[in-house]
């Protein structure tokens, strides 16, 4: 049986957080010997909204060696940077002309976005659902490892999918499977667990991100906000407690259940400082890692992400071919 394809990747506006890596990083590193892999730097998604030149530049690196210092290899998966292939945005032209205005205004993130900035909003920002699915449609991608906050736009996708092969026949494009983890899929701001911990966190307080120093990651995991209570337990009218014991269930590997068991009878301290541990050990090598791929060792990066972008447009030029064909444009005469 032919090899399913997997595609997922991260918009470089900030440092990754430690939920960048259990929500998504930690899960395609387990996935990338069962599929095959495409990992791009969607750097495309970053315009959407003002950033500044020199930023995207350098998170666009930054996201790049975070992949390879969470463990996907070049051997197993293609790690590339978005706008290195073109027929992103070729194919997200094409599917935009397939798309409905209002299938787009009742995207839920860009509806929350237009109530804060009504009056700064881009087309960008409202297209961009078309770009993500050109991103997954390009690659003939079957399984998309996404956050609950982004499955709307992977049926999105579905549907687009769905209609090019009810147009042109059904084995125009591939109709690919959101995939969502059930532990760990959603880690919450340390401050605030009520949100999920985010990279646009403005004052960084809540969110423990790739490159804290040992120092503030255990400060923030010390004083991250529980209740009022001392049992140590999972449950809705804990979230700020379920948050740790998720964050160490998916770090350890341990059950949640295994985990309240450990800590009958100990105190909320001993949770945040063994949890801080976990996080630690986790995190010293991944930032490690990082500083060396974009400082010493940024050749060899360089040259990686070239060639995962060969790999990338080999693939993207034969499905934005097959589609072209089907649509009707006249092709070129090489």
């Amino acid at each position: 049986m032919q090899t399913q394809t997997l595609l997922s990747g991260v918009k470089p506006t900030s440092i990754p957080t430690l939920g960048n890596y259990i929500g998504a990083v930690q899960n395609w590193r387990k996935m990338q010997s069962d599929f095959d892999c495409f990992f791009p730097v969607v750097d495309l998604h970053a315009i959407t909204e003002p950033i500044d030149p020199k930023i995207l530049h350098n998170y666009t690196m930054t996201i790049a060696a975070t992949y390879l210092a969470c463990g996907i290899t070049p051997a197993e998966s293609a790690i590339f940077v978005q706008s290195h292939v073109p027929e992103h945005s070729q194919l997200a032209w094409l599917l935009t002309c397939f798309t409905g205005m209002g299938e787009l205004g009742r995207m839920t993130q860009f509806k929350d976005k237009q109530d804060k900035h009504e009056n700064s909003i881009r087309a960008g920002l409202f297209c961009y659902p078309v770009l993500m699915a050109a991103d997954i449609l390009l690659y003939d991608t079957h399984v998309v490892p996404v956050g609950e906050d982004q499955k709307q736009h992977v049926e999105l996708t579905r549907d687009l999918a769905q209609r090019l092969n009810s147009t042109y026949g059904p084995k125009t494009v591939v109709v690919p499977q959101p995939v969502i983890p059930k532990v760990g899929a959603r880690i919450m701001d340390l401050q605030n667990p009520l949100a999920k911990m985010s990279k646009s966190d403005a004052e960084g307080k809540g969110t423990i991100f790739l490159l804290d120093s040992d120092k503030d990651i255990l400060k923030k995991l010390k004083s991250a906000v529980t209740d009022s209570g001392t049992e140590i337990k999972f449950g809705e009218d804990k979230p700020g407690v379920s948050n740790l014991l998720t964050i160490q269930s998916v770090l350890s590997g341990k059950s949640i259940a295994e985990l309240e068991e450990a800590y009958a009878g100990k105190m909320y301290g001993h949770l945040k400082v063994e949890t801080a541990d976990l996080v630690l050990s986790v995190i010293k090598p991944i930032r490690e890692n990082i500083i060396r791929l974009t400082t010493s060792d940024r050749a060899y990066l360089d040259d990686l992400l070239a060639q995962g972008a060969v790999k990338a447009r080999e693939r993207a030029a034969a499905t934005l071919k097959r589609i072209s064909d089907a649509i009707g444009f006249f092709p070129p005469k090489l």
